[in-house]
């Protein structure tokens, strides 16, 4: 693979970001909203960071573009088929796993255990 598609992570604390972000009016309550695409899309960055792949690496592998997958690590409205999940997974070397667990947990698990998401 080319030096030019080696993934070099930018810097961001995104701690920090939380923290001010919190403090603008209505903000807890749309993120709360797209909790479940944040989870999804950390599962992605994460793996994309452990492969070691930039976009352009991951969008080469899955025979689309860079912009697609831009917009599939983007928490917006965009809702990835399983389809385009497990292309996305198979491009930085993991698999996909879903499951579906009883609401009676739902306060109790792990943030992403039982959320679409892409595993090593």
């Amino acid at each position: 693979m080319a030096d030019d598609l080696k993934y070099r992570p930018a810097r961001h604390d995104h701690e920090k970001f939380l923290r001010k972000a919190q403090k603008r009016a209505g903000f807890k309550e749309a993120h709360d909203e797209l909790a479940d695409k944040y989870s999804l899309v950390s599962e992605l960055l994460r793996a994309r960071s452990e492969a070691g792949l930039t976009q352009e690496a991951v969008a080469e592998r899955m025979g689309t573009t860079k912009s697609a997958v831009s917009r599939l690590e983007a928490a917006g409205k965009l809702s990835p088929s399983v389809t385009t999940l497990k292309k996305y997974a198979q491009a930085v070397g993991c698999e996909v796993e879903i499951k579906l667990v009883p609401a009676s947990r739902r306060g109790t698990r792990r943030t992403n255990t039982a959320r679409k998401r892409a595993v090593g």
